[in-house]
């Protein structure tokens, strides 16, 4: 944390420079202000990582000091510490009312005051990172869902293969980190379709040999579409072999059995279950029970016999939860 720049708002001299003197030795920098309208200049002029602040100010209270703060949306996520010699159960009440993350009460220890500020700026950066992710992911189901619409699926075909595929890989004990991974796989799965002729992609009729060998270079296509982007680095596999089949038949690299990324091998059965369910102007789509029977009678053709299995184990699940 060190190098991190913490605004301490405090009307009593000798404890405002005994704390700045603190934290800057312990590696922050740090700017003061002595109530809560002189705060409010410091953090336009210069918005701090955190705000440590005593209630009992003149001027500008602590209370009425956060509360200008987080009215201004470019301010709303500066981590926030009240600092005060008040102890009652009212006045620690108000605070975390108010929304303020920490509540120290002096006086307080070097330790625990320190301790405090680097617990609570690194919760501050999991939270951006955790909002970052989601912006990341709701900008990629964006553009995923726009190349949808140009194959003409329904909406929400790669929210329903994300999730398909979640169900599945839950079954097979995959960790929290590698779900993270196979969602960038799963909602970008066909994004080299973007580059695919309209002509082929809209067509009211299954593809003739030439307009497959032009849409079977969308996973060439995707790859080279993300692969320097390290964020997007875990996708790749996906990208490339999610029309690999187990058999070998499958396409862009005729992949044999686990040579076929795992990611890929379980993507492909939430792929087809959503293409076999989904309306196609040239065909109906099947029933859920219907497609169920379908996947499973391709176990060691089209699919991965491991992955089937899972598939079946999470069937429930994703009856209820995503056919509904």
């Amino acid at each position: 944390m060190a190098g991190e720049n913490i605004l301490i708002v405090e009307d009593n001299d000798v404890l405002r420079q005994g704390l700045g003197a603190l934290l800057e030795a312990e590696g922050f920098a740090v700017q003061t202000a002595i109530h809560g309208l002189d705060g409010l200049e410091k953090v336009k002029a210069y918005p701090p990582d955190l705000i440590l602040a005593d209630i009992s100010m003149p001027e500008m209270d602590g209370y009425a000091f956060f509360e200008a703060v987080r009215a201004r949306p470019e301010w709303v996520s500066i981590p926030f510490i009240f600092l005060t010699a008040r102890r009652g159960r009212e006045d620690v009440f108000a605070g975390k009312k108010l929304g303020a993350e920490d509540y120290l009460v002096k006086p307080v220890t070097r330790q625990e005051l320190v301790t405090t500020i680097r617990s609570r700026m690194a919760r501050s950066q999991q939270l951006l990172l955790a909002q970052l992710q989601q912006a990341y992911e709701s900008s990629l189901i964006l553009l995923a869902n726009a190349v949808e619409l140009r194959d003409q699926y329904t909406g929400g075909h790669v929210e329903r293969v994300r999730d398909y595929a979640a169900a599945i890989a839950n079954q097979m004990g995959w960790s929290s980190i590698r779900l993270d991974q196979l969602q960038y796989g799963s909602i970008l799965h066909d994004i080299g379709k973007i580059h695919i002729m309209e002509s082929v992609l809209s067509k009211p009729a299954p593809l003739n040999e030439e307009e497959w060998v032009e849409m079977r270079k969308h996973p060439i296509i995707g790859v080279e579409m993300v692969k320097n982007i390290p964020f997007l680095s875990p996708a790749i596999p996906v990208i490339r072999s999610h029309h690999e089949r187990w058999d070998g038949k499958g396409y862009p690299d005729g992949l044999v059995g686990e040579d076929i990324p795992l990611s890929a091998r379980i993507v492909a059965v939430a792929d087809s279950l959503d293409a076999m369910t989904t309306s196609r102007s040239y065909r109906v789509p099947m029933t859920a029970d219907e497609a169920y029977q379908e996947v499973v009678k391709n176990s060691g053709s089209h699919f991965d016999p491991d992955v089937v299995r899972a598939f079946i184990q999470a069937w429930e699940e994703i009856l209820e939860k995503y056919m509904q």
